[in-house]
């Protein structure tokens, strides 16, 4: 089945039970065991099902398989949020001692957990400037453990050379993971261009609505885990009932211990769950993603085009650009459209574009991106205020940048709130 007929029907038919052809909200905790054996069997991995809703609920399931098939990859597990995604993929192949070498240009709340929050358990993490993927190899080491970017990096818009990084990491017989978020799987699937691990925050443009917090990981299912330096994997795990992840799975589970370990290691001790109602709202939002994704698209189009012709702004970066520094790239990588952010600098810097953003009507102030609605924030003093000047300006981001998420409304209507605000500004 072809992308939006997957994002409708992937992973889920008519009810067994009640031949509902909705997808079920199974609001419980726990499921019952058969027997004992049954018990020891699901807890043991030898059986598929359900135990306890930290773990993996019917409704999740659905959800789980869908992101699967729209992604191209072999499992998905999850979770609470996309920082929690971000951190447990992390934290499943990498210990005390261990690194990552990791794009500079980030969003701010993963920026501070490899720079501030991971070093204080042993990891430790090389930031580099993605636009050159060489920086990537030069940054590699005996403790590196993983490859880490954004396809395209939040707030600056950089687009990642996802195959070339690829190509470096699996060189050096590392993992790369890739935050898809940006693009989510209808714009680009990274798995196709080598990604090995794919981490989405299903709060943005999968959900849509701005409605519930998510987040999910998806193994590609095709890393050889084998190599010692990665312990987790080749060791006995004290967490799982001493289980060497890369050995002792049976062969339909092998491609996928990535998976497994992140769903009964981190996620199954550490807790961080989506609940089943906030998963149904995500199914929800899949529904519709190609159809708002072409939408967004188009309408982020014609602000970038606007903006660069206005003249209150100094500089537009937006990947459909032709002249924008990603665009060579994002013309190879993104064929359906560039997305729906647009960053700005409005002329007279910081105290500008401050004015500009407190006059606008139709966009809401706020920290979030991929909703419906038009977005528009100042990630310097906000989003990634925990960094530095100088981290700040290392990875593109400079005082005056606005961040723009473009929503579904009417084209006129927007464009004529970001005249109205500049007039202002």
């Amino acid at each position: 089945m072809r992308f939006e007929t997957l994002s409708v029907h992937g992973g889920q038919s008519p009810d067994t039970a009640t031949l509902s052809r909705g997808v079920p909200v199974h609001r419980t905790s726990s499921f019952v065991f058969r027997s004992a054996q049954h018990a020891a069997d699901l807890f043991a991995l030898k059986e598929p099902g359900n135990i306890y809703s930290r773990l993996g609920n019917p409704t999740h399931d659905v959800l789980e398989q869908r992101v699967t098939l729209l992604e191209g990859g072999a499992a998905s597990v999850a979770v609470a949020s996309g920082t929690a995604a971000v951190h447990y993929a992390v934290i499943t192949l990498a210990k005390a001692g261990d690194e990552i070498v990791s794009a500079n240009n980030l969003y701010g709340g993963t920026y501070t957990m490899f720079d501030a929050i991971l070093p204080q358990f042993g990891i430790t993490t090389r930031f580099v400037d993605p636009r050159d993927p060489k920086a990537f190899e030069r940054a590699i080491g005996p403790k590196t453990r993983a490859v880490y970017v954004e396809t395209i990096g939040n707030p600056v818009l950089d687009v990642t050379d996802v195959a070339e990084v690829a190509r470096i990491a699996h060189a050096h017989r590392l993992p790369l993971i890739v935050d898809g978020t940006f693009t989510t799987p209808y714009l680009l699937r990274t798995i196709e261009h080598g990604a090995d691990i794919v981490v989405n925050s299903l709060t943005k443009w999968m959900g849509g609505h701005g409605t519930a917090i998510g987040g999910i990981l998806t193994d590609a299912g095709r890393f050889d885990w084998k190599d010692p330096k990665f312990s987790l994997f080749n060791e006995p795990d004290p967490n799982y009932h001493g289980l060497r992840w890369a050995h002792d799975l049976p062969p339909a589970l092998a491609p996928i211990a990535f998976a497994l370990r992140v769903r009964t290691v981190p996620l199954r001790n550490l807790g961080a769950c989506t609940t089943p109602d906030n998963a149904w709202m995500f199914l929800q939002g899949l529904e519709t993603l190609p159809v708002r994704m072409d939408r967004i698209s188009a309408n982020a189009d014609v602000v970038a085009r606007h903006l660069a012709r206005h003249g209150k702004v100094a500089w537009v970066r937006y990947p459909g650009l032709e002249g924008d520094p990603s665009h060579a790239v994002a013309r190879r990588y993104l064929k359906r459209g560039y997305g729906g952010m647009v960053v700005f600098g409005v002329k007279g810097g910081r105290p500008a574009g401050e004015r500009f953003i407190e006059s606008l009507r139709l966009f809401s102030h706020l920290a979030n991106v991929g909703d419906a609605k038009s977005l528009a924030l100042h990630p310097a003093s906000t989003s990634h205020s925990q960094l530095t000047e100088e981290q700040q300006r290392a990875s593109g981001l400079t005082p005056e940048l606005v961040r723009l998420s473009i929503g579904l409304e009417h084209i006129d209507d927007i464009v004529e709130d970001l005249d109205a605000a500049l007039a202002k500004a």
